[in-house]
Parts: C-alpha cells; structure tokens; sequence
C-alpha cells in the first residue's frame, strides 16, 4: 500500500496535459500512477441508478474503458508514463469519482483545471473546485497547455467562416 498519484482523465486536451504532469508526480514521488475516468449512464444522475433490467450500463461501461485506454495511449504511447499505472473507470460524478479514489493524505489528486467563462461554470460544476474543497490530501490543479487556447481560437474561426491572414500565421 505505497502512496499514489491520482488523476482525471476524460480524453481532452486538459486532461492529458493533467496526464502528463501526474506521471511526472508519480516518478518524483516514487508512486503509483491511478488514472481514473468517471462516466455516466445516458440520462445522467439518480434516475438511472434504478432503471429496469434492460440497462445500457454495460455497454457504457465499455465504451468508458475503451476512451480511458485511448486517452492513455495518446498521452503514452508504447512506452508508458514509466511508473506503475492503474486505470479506472468509474461509474459517478467526476469529482465525487475522484476523491473516492483518493486513499489518505499522503496521495496526491491531479485534475484539470481548464479556462471557464460564467456560461460554463453555470451550466457544469467544476471539478476542480469540487477536489480542492473535498479532497482529504494534496490537490494539483494543473492549467491547460497554451495550445489549447490557440486550438480553441482556430476552431472558433473555423466555426465563423473568418479566412486566415497569413500575415497572422507566421507570427
């Protein structure tokens, strides 16, 4: 029962960089790596903990497998993140998922902690501020990578029709 480094993991741009900075944690800290991937059942919340017998939850289940193990392939490859790694897929709320996995105060929970403008923060809870208010150990909120904004910014364009100045591109 050695210490661990937790993380959360969805498969995004945050969450890798997340990913990344955890398994540098986890190799100066001599740890296990737990990579941890919440998922819910289609219709979200309570309602569907007590649905009839012909439940989805296996094959959601899988599916939430299946992107944990993309998301560490994209973020590893073949050669690992060079710690022991354990991946879980959690059926849950992101942030109750991730502070369940957390065992004591010597573990370390790494999350995300992505940009997020007043219509988001009032649609969707943050998970990062859900960790560092219930989390029982270290917190590390890692910010996104300054490649996310401008991959945010070229979809954003895109989106708008807006051409390119080349003028622009070699800045």
């Amino acid at each position: 029962m050695g210490r661990r480094v937790v993380v959360g993991v969805n498969g995004s741009p945050g969450s890798l960089t997340a990913l990344h900075r955890a398994a540098a944690e986890a190799r100066l800290r001599g740890a296990e790596l737990w990579a941890v991937l919440a998922w819910q059942a289609p219709g979200g919340g309570l309602g569907s903990r007590t649905s009839c017998v012909c439940s989805p939850f296996p094959e959601c289940r899988a599916a939430a497998v299946e992107r944990l193990r993309g998301a560490l392939d994209a973020a590893f490859g073949q050669g690992g993140p060079g710690v022991a790694l354990a991946g879980r897929a959690v059926r849950g709320l992101p942030g109750a998922a991730l502070v369940e996995a957390v065992r004591d105060g010597d573990d370390l929970l790494v999350v995300g902690a992505g940009p997020r403008g007043r219509l988001l923060r009032g649609l969707r809870p943050s998970v990062a501020r859900y960790c560092l208010a219930h989390a029982p150990c270290p917190v590390l909120a890692v910010p996104p990578s300054p490649l996310e904004a401008e991959l945010r910014a070229v979809r954003r364009r895109n989106a708008w029709h807006v051409p390119l100045d080349a003028r622009e591109a070699g800045a």
